[in-house]
């Protein structure tokens, strides 16, 4: 990669590799009013929607009264119901090492995403600002979306990963009635997981002076980062020339660190550098937070004012040494995650991605790969806030197809200007520390793939100079022969760990990155014997066994990676296939009815972690201890019979007893890939009871403890809420894990009665998911079975203020109800 700015030539052997130092940032945050001069507001309620075409409805005066009343974000298919027939496809997965195509019932989730729709939505603008800039902002839109202003066409977008905006300006009635109608089209077999359907991120309508700072047109950049100081260069492109630019930074408590009038002025675009003294610096462990605030005057009048956060950091990715961040050499601890968010389906929420974060904070993830598609900017706003490390992606089609009507129609055409949106939307964001310009495209082979990615880069190098760019690859032979590998800033490695020391050797950069790894397979609280290490392996039931040792026939299990992100300093860290279970893609039970959501994830569909989670908290979070004891230990039947045990901890050693007696000390050792990182007690036979372990510190003494116990007959139910104070604005969400205890109150892990759940007050039931990749039953409805002993229920806010009580019944179990609470 070129660097435009300080160009540095690092040398391994004869392989020259530039070197990428910068830093960063910003994200608008605005939502409401960000200043007298410039308003942007969320076109959030009074949505008109209608499933299928109708050629009238972009008409200003059509009557959509009949149509259904949704609020945006909205996804139209979650509702469901699943169905195997929806997008069913005879289909090879060549990702899957796939020859002969086979028919797959589940691969986007079996829920009705397929066809057209339309919203339609009413609004007024005050008559005082006639003359003004209007714009609308699509986060958004999936897909296709046709955009009509007053029965006028205004614009349109092919990707509905992308964000997007159109100046409506000429179109716009100051103080009157507008109509703002929307088309989407989802075709058939247009994706390989659930993509969602409608407006599923924001609709933002922003107004400001025609003399003003454009849209996503401050970019932020720290090119000198230390200690004792920091250079803070902001480029700012203004509408036109003439006006004066105040540009003011704050601290994370809004007070003011530094002025600067611009000097410098190519054209319409000022040029700043402001310094900081003894700054700081964003990193994951402390994810701090500075505010420019950009004010345009004419004369004395304010004429616009754009607020902006950021972060200063450095970035580094160095031959031999990998990549650092502040000076300091670090492995991305990171995960993969689709951008479904399980019961809710694609439509964005803050409540549920700052949820999936926080119990990712707690694994010791710092880092995410949104995969395989552009995120949100809710994501990267939450990722600067809470501090992960965020590898952005485009692409999961270039020009050659894997899906019959995927991006490879849209390709030559609209890459471009898809990869320059996400660039101009997202690149303050400090999390980013690196793009994906694609996943496992079929270009890699042949010399048509190398140039598209070389095309792709060098658009990435011109309008982000500061980071490398990436490609997940799993064709490694295909890219080492063809140059492929070679051209890209970083290599990265979906899977193929038998083959990171030949690319390493092959390629020229002098490091690999894992940007996709493990894709091993579980159900939550589901066990399998014998417990043996396995490829593809299914069972009747169409669950994975959650002994952890079960994966695809291209993957592996975790041990595998966690021996190369150890031993090999020019492995740079890895992102895990994936963080949460998601809709779609059943692997390995593609071809199985019901199957319709992922075994993938460390944590399910619901976001409860799974044994696996612990596996990688082990090794991931410094901070805290782990000990982590499975399997459950209700083993009617099995009296007798083997049944090993697993503990996952951080701990070196540690001893096993069942009914107080002792079944010996395991001590981790180098002999394998497991006994490395699991301590592991193979012979065991179930007999009911106490099942404790204690782990042991380096000098032998006993730290922690925890146990399993056989349980008695089901007896009530256990509601523990992740907050019971929420925010009464109609979008915030309590998740209320579920869980049925004995008369004891030890967890029964494998009932799976139903429960009902009623909500009184101010709030309302939302969804209910209970992780089982194989339940057809719909997630907005009050009513599901427990899976392996547990569900989760999502009661939401309204806008009023006040107390709301969750009740929980079962047929022949004690109910349960929490209160929780909202306010402003």
């Amino acid at each position: 990669m070129l660097i435009k700015q300080h160009p540095i030539n690092v040398m391994r052997r004869s392989y020259p590799f530039k070197t990428f130092l910068l830093l960063l940032f910003f994200v608008t945050t605005t939502l409401t009013v960000s200043s007298q001069q410039r308003t942007e507001v969320l076109l959030t309620d009074g949505w008109k929607f209608s499933k299928g075409n109708n050629d009238a409805s972009f008409a200003k005066d059509f009557n959509d009264r009949a149509w259904k009343t949704v609020t945006v974000p909205h996804d139209w298919a979650i509702e469901g119901p699943f169905d195997k027939e929806i997008d069913k496809q005879m289909v090879a997965i060549v990702q899957n090492g796939e020859s002969k195509p086979s028919e797959k019932t589940g691969r986007t989730g079996a829920l009705p995403y397929i066809g057209e729709a339309w919203y339609r939505n009413s609004f007024s603008i005050p008559a005082s600002t006639k003359g003004k800039q209007v714009i609308l902002q699509f986060d958004g839109a999936m897909s296709e979306p046709k955009v009509y202003l007053n029965g006028v066409k205004v614009g349109e977008w092919n990707y509905g990963y992308n964000y997007f905006y159109i100046d409506i300006t000429d179109h716009i009635l100051a103080g009157q009635k507008n109509v703002l109608a929307v088309h989407l089209n989802n075709q058939p077999k247009s994706s390989r997981w659930y993509p969602g359907a409608g407006l599923y991120r924001n609709v933002r309508l922003i107004t400001k002076d025609k003399v003003s700072i454009e849209q996503w047109g401050v970019s932020i950049t720290t090119p000198e980062v230390s200690k004792a100081f920091a250079k803070v260069n902001i480029k700012t492109r203004l509408s036109a020339t003439g006006a004066k630019l105040v540009t003011q930074i704050l601290d994370n408590k809004g007070r003011l660190v530094m002025s600067d009038t611009a000097k410098t002025f190519f054209g319409n675009a000022a040029d700043q550098n402001i310094k900081i003294s003894n700054p700081d610096l964003w990193s994951p462990e402390t994810p701090y937070l500075y505010t420019a605030v950009s004010k345009l005057y004419q004369g004395n009048k304010l004429l616009d004012e754009v607020t902006t956060r950021f972060g200063v950091r450095s970035i580094s990715y160095v031959a031999g040494t990998g990549f650092s961040l502040n000076g300091t050499v670090r492995k991305f601890k990171g995960v993969c995650l689709h951008h479904d968010l399980g019961p809710l389906g694609t439509a964005i929420n803050v409540a549920a991605l700052r949820r999936q974060l926080m119990i990712l904070k707690d694994m010791g993830c710092d880092a995410i790969r949104s995969s395989h598609n552009m995120p949100s900017l809710e994501q990267l706003e939450l990722c600067d806030e809470l501090g992960f490390m965020f590898l952005a992606e485009t692409f999961d089609e270039w020009a050659k197809a894997k899906v019959e009507n995927g991006y490879h129609r849209f390709f030559q055409q609209d890459a471009e200007k898809d990869v320059v949106n996400l660039v101009k939307a997202t690149r303050n964001h400090p999390c980013i520390v690196m793009w994906s310009s694609g996943n496992e495209v079929p270009d890699q082979f042949g010399a048509e793939g190398v140039k598209r990615a070389k095309w792709l880069q060098e658009i990435f190098h011109r309008e982000d100079p500061t980071r490398p760019v990436t490609v997940g690859m799993d064709q490694v032979k295909a890219t080492m022969a063809s140059g492929f590998g070679a051209l890209l800033d970083i290599p990265g490695l979906n899977y193929r760990v038998h083959l990171y020391h030949e690319a390493y050797k092959a390629f020229p950069q002098g490091m690999l990155l894992g940007s996709e790894t493990a894709s091993t397979v579980s159900s939550r609280g589901v066990y399998k014997f014998p417990v043996v290490k396995a490829k593809n392996k299914t069972y009747s039931d169409f669950q994975s066994s959650s002994y952890d040792l079960e994966c695809c026939d291209w993957s592996n299990v975790p041990d595998d990676d966690f021996v190369m992100q150890d031993d090999k300093p020019w492995v740079i860290g890895e992102f895990v296939w994936t963080g949460f279970d998601y809709l779609g893609e059943p692997t390995p039970y593609d071809e199985s009815w019901p199957s319709r959501s992922s075994y993938f994830g460390m944590c399910d569909l619901a976001g409860i972690p799974k044994d696996r989670y612990y596996l990688y908290r082990s090794r991931w979070n410094t901070e805290k201890p782990t000990l982590h004891l499975l399997p459950h230990w209700n083993w009617e039947g099995r009296e007798g019979q083997t049944t090993p045990v697993f503990a996952y901890t951080n701990y070196e050693s540690a001893e096993l007893f069942l009914n107080g007696k002792s079944l010996g000390v395991q001590k981790k050792s180098k002999d394998t890939p497991q006994n490395r990182y699991r301590l592991m007690w193979m012979d065991v036979k179930y007999e009911p009871g106490t099942l404790k372990v204690v782990a042991y510190d380096k000098a032998g003494k006993a730290v922690a403890e925890e146990t399993k116990v056989t349980a008695g007959k089901p007896y009530r139910i256990v509601l523990d809420p992740d907050r019971k104070q929420i925010v009464a604005d109609g979008k915030d969400i309590s998740f209320v894990t579920a869980s049925v205890v004995d008369k004891n109150g030890n967890p029964c892990p494998t009932t799976h009665e139903r429960l009902n759940f009623e909500v009184t007050g101010e709030g309302k039931f939302k969804a209910v998911c209970n992780g089982d990749a194989t339940s057809l039953e719909m997630f907005d409805q009050p009513t599901m079975k427990l899976f392996s002993g547990k569900l989760v229920i999502l009661v939401q806010s309204t806008r009023k203020e006040g107390k709301m009580m969750l009740k929980v019944k079962g047929r022949s179990l004690k109910s349960a109800e929490v209160a929780l609470t909202s306010g402003k």
